[in-house]
């Protein structure tokens, strides 16, 4: 290049992290994944942890059958995060892991890893999650109550504020948010009651001076959820700066620019991939990108994309590299990153993101008057409304008032040459990978110096019972050989644990029920079948098996359900078999369904088959939901199940009169007639 040349290349800002988030079977499996996606050019990591790992079980708990190495990669000890970093110098890495209720574990183990490695654990960067408030609202993997969920999160800020100073200590997450169903009002609301929650308590908790609080809102980090009304979410994105800026300001008095700016990371939209024509996803995943990057001035830290088959069962390399490209195309490629903000000045954008932050503000205010985050996830109000605005969002796409290409409009297709070999279209779990990890913890159980875990654990609880700050006990437990499952144990012998509200029974009824409707319709069926069997009310139970806290489905499975005419019978997430069975004959319930996403369906649905069998309940319909592939939904109808659904059955009305079919046909009732 002449120097001509060079004078007038344009300057490009840096690109974003990029990133993908993955691990899966085990801790070599997932080193080796993670070594050859940074070889193509991926610059962060982002780990994913399995559902034992992220709720604290060992992978021998009852809970953990059929989940291990499913949606993440399995960490029971210190053992297996050395083998997972093997060959990553975590000195030189920016680390995302992606952990809420077992984060203070997770970090101390990598921690640990960082200085066997010779590392200078000063210069670690990356991010630990640790939100657990959107635990109780959307994902499901909270473990402890709020009040001493909320002292681990308080404990770790201030322990890496003075120990890991470049890390950032919790994530707080409105990703999920918006999975649940939140609107953009209500994600920017939520996720900054959590920020609020969590400063007021590291400053009330002594443990940090106040001059030292700038430090603090500096390493707070944002996940966010971008959907494909990428104008609105790029305005979202604003607003969230713009609040951020004023409550650190006017609530903290962080005098330092640089201290407020907002920092986020972003994975785009999962909950709009379809498994109906999933060619479509691909574009919905770059027009979501644009949200998060089109702005330099709400520009993402960090980016990661799902692959186009989410929705039918787990990624395999190739597609999780397909969407690492895409990120590179737009960085490298485009003349984005050459450009001032392109929205400055825009009278629309201006309006559309001051819209936000007065109705967002106004939300804060009233979560504030409840006493704040934690008190309203107590209460159940911020559940309800997630619930709510789910339920409302699924009524606009099967009345075709929000239209949803291949879903609802525009379905006829060709032959689609990337699903023609669904067993090939996405990655299969080893089914051999549990008993493999199984077999691996115990024999590390039996290899460590037992003494020095049981004191580890006892100072653990010690400290938990007074007041201390838990991250030099926990420490202490990794260090010894301790496994997550007894970490978590530990604290659970001290704070007990805790069953957050479902928002079922509080939600109102979605959709509108007159007479000529597809709902009144259903509930003309629910009430004769009630009448043809002799029970006031048909009853129904949503039950969630295993470890999957993606309650979403079923939880508005189980308000269709009750708004239809049955008494519904939803006890949340987390249940074994047993239990679920054991509920099913207490309540004598007419039907069962099983909503699992994690994977585990192929174990645990014939196991609450089995267990209804030995009951002399085998004329009770099961019906599966989930992210469940075709091949698993032939054995599991094979298996006895009556119907299965999976994310391209978006009519949940039209569901809700399956199931009453199946209970009919159970029970040798003569099919209803349909009115023409």
């Amino acid at each position: 290049m002449t120097e001509r040349q060079a004078q007038e290349a344009p300057v490009k800002d840096r690109p974003w992290l990029m990133r993908t988030y993955a691990g899966h079977s085990t801790a070599e499996a997932s080193n080796e994944l993670y070594r050859r996606n940074l070889a193509k050019g991926q610059t962060g990591l982002s780990v994913a942890f399995d559902l034992p790992t992220q709720t604290g079980y060992d992978p021998d708990h009852i809970l953990a059958r059929g989940e291990v190495g499913r949606v993440g990669v399995p960490v029971s000890h210190l053992g297996d995060m050395r083998r997972l970093f093997q060959d990553i110098p975590l000195d030189q890495m920016n680390t995302s892991m992606t952990i809420n209720a077992t984060a203070m574990w997770l970090l101390a183990l990598y921690q640990v890893v960082a200085e066997e490695q010779g590392a200078d654990i000063t210069k670690l960067q990356g991010t630990t999650q640790n939100d657990i408030v959107k635990e109780y609202l959307s994902r499901g993997t909270h473990v402890f109550p709020p009040g001493p969920s909320l002292r681990l999160t308080t404990d770790m800020i201030a322990y890496t504020v003075s120990h890991i100073p470049k890390w950032n200590p919790i994530n707080i997450c409105s990703y999920h948010l918006q999975e649940a169903g939140a609107t953009p009002v209500q994600e920017i609301a939520y996720a900054m009651s959590t920020a609020i929650a969590v400063l007021d308590a590291v400053r009330d908790s002594g443990q940090v001076p106040q001059e030292r609080m700038g430090d603090v809102v500096a390493r707070i980090s944002f996940f966010v959820n971008a959907g494909v009304r990428f104008i609105e979410e790029m305005c979202k994105m604003r607003a969230f700066g713009r609040i951020w800026d004023k409550i650190t300001r006017e609530r903290y008095g962080i005098e330092n620019p640089k201290h407020r700016r907002f920092r986020y990371g972003v994975q785009v939209n999962s909950l709009g991939l379809t498994e109906a024509q999933p060619e479509n996803n691909v574009q919905r995943i770059v027009l979501e990108m644009l949200a998060v990057t089109l702005s330099k001035d709400a520009r993402a830290r960090a980016v990661q994309l799902p692959a186009w088959n989410e929705a039918l069962g787990l990624p395999r390399p190739w597609d999780q590299q397909w969407s690492l490209r895409i990120q590179q195309v737009l960085a490298h490629e485009s003349d984005l990153l050459e450009y001032e903000d392109i929205f400055d000045g825009s009278h629309v954008i201006e309006a559309k993101v001051a819209a936000l932050v007065e109705e967002s503000l106004a939300e804060i205010d009233r979560i504030q008057e409840m006493g704040g985050a934690m008190a309203a996830v107590e209460s159940g109000y911020l559940k309800s409304q997630l619930v709510t605005s789910h339920a409302e969002r699924r009524a606009r796409i099967e009345s075709g008032r929000e239209k949803i290409v291949g879903v609802n409009i525009y379905e006829t297709t060709e032959p689609n040459p990337l699903t023609a070999d669904l067993d090939t279209a996405i990655h299969t779990a080893d089914p051999t990978v549990e008993d493999r990890v199984v077999r691996a913890l115990r024999e590390w159980r039996d290899a460590r110096q037992e003494p020095g875990a049981r004191k580890a654990l006892e100072r653990l609880k010690e400290t938990a019972a007074g007041a201390g700050n838990l991250m030099e006990a926990t420490l202490e437990c990794a260090r010894a050989g301790v496994t997550t499952g007894e970490w978590a144990g530990a604290l659970r012998e001290v704070f007990g644990e805790y069953r957050a509200p479902t928002g079922v029974s509080s939600a109102p009824v979605a959709i509108a029920g007159q007479e000529g409707t597809a709902l009144a319709e259903v509930r003309r069926r629910v009430d004769a079948t009630a009448r043809d069997l002799g029970v006031g009310k048909l009853r129904f139970l949503v039950g969630k098996p295993g470890l999957d806290g993606h309650s979403n489905g079923a939880e508005q499975i189980a308000v269709r359900a009750r708004d239809a005419g049955f008494e519904v019978v939803y006890q949340g997430i987390r249940l074994t078999p047993e239990q679920i069975v054991d509920a099913a004959l207490a309540e004598d319930v007419h039907a069962v369904g099983l909503s699992i996403l994690s994977g585990s369906h192929a174990q645990l649905v014939p196991d609450v088959l089995e267990r209804l069998r030995e009951a002399g309940a085998a004329d009770i319909p099961v019906i599966a939901g989930g992210i469940i592939p075709n091949g698993d939904a032939d054995q599991l109808r094979a298996a006895g199940v009556a119907a299965v659904f999976t994310p391209k059955d978006f009519d949940i009305t039209g569901i809700i009169g399956r199931i009453v079919d199946e209970i009919r046909k159970a029970n040798k009732l003569d099919p209803l007639e349909v009115p023409a």
